[in-house]
């Protein structure tokens, strides 16, 4: 269901000590790749999701990845996820970055779902904030029904099935 899968809570590496990641109690804490998209207001486009520019962004490959003030990022997981068709997936931001005014949002991930999650990172503060790859940066909790769903997200052909990479908006 996930690859890379950790067994258990990592909290340090070989570079020291790290934000954990890993099999939590009841849930899964994920790391972020060294891939960001970092938004920019450098072309003056509009924020459109039907008609989305990627021109908006800024690409960085990096082990850090600074979101300018009162903007955002976004990240994709390290982790490839396939979501059984029992399951539901919630994802909530870690407190470390919580507390920092760092707010992670994702979408559930629906039953049949899979490929890396994209992540966006929300600095909410009037400071640059600092987000540190192949660390954890969130935590999915799975919900099991014990009745599988009626239509999947695989069923309907969801646009972000299989999704690899830093996914922007699709119309």
């Amino acid at each position: 269901m996930i690859e890379p899968f950790e067994p258990g809570q990592v909290r340090e590496s070989s570079k020291g000590r790290v934000i954990s990641y890993g099999t939590s109690s009841y849930g899964y804490d994920v790391r972020c790749s060294n891939e960001f998209k970092i938004f920019t207001n450098v072309h003056s486009a509009t924020v459109d999701p039907k008609n989305f520019d990627d021109n908006s962004f800024v690409n960085i490959s990096s082990d850090v990845c600074i979101i300018p003030p009162n903007s955002f990022a976004l990240a994709r997981t390290v982790e490839y996820f396939r979501i059984p068709r029992n399951v539901l997936t919630i994802c909530l931001g870690k407190s470390t970055y919580a507390r920092c005014g760092i707010i992670v949002n994702v979408t559930p991930l629906e039953p049949e779902w899979e490929g890396q999650v994209t992540l966006e990172f929300s600095n909410t503060t009037n400071l640059p904030a600092k987000i540190y790859a192949n660390e954890g940066v969130a935590q999915m909790l799975f919900f099991e029904s014990d009745e599988v769903c009626e239509t999947s997200y695989k069923d309907r052909g969801g646009k972000y099935l299989g999704q690899v990479g830093v996914t922007l908006p699709r119309a």
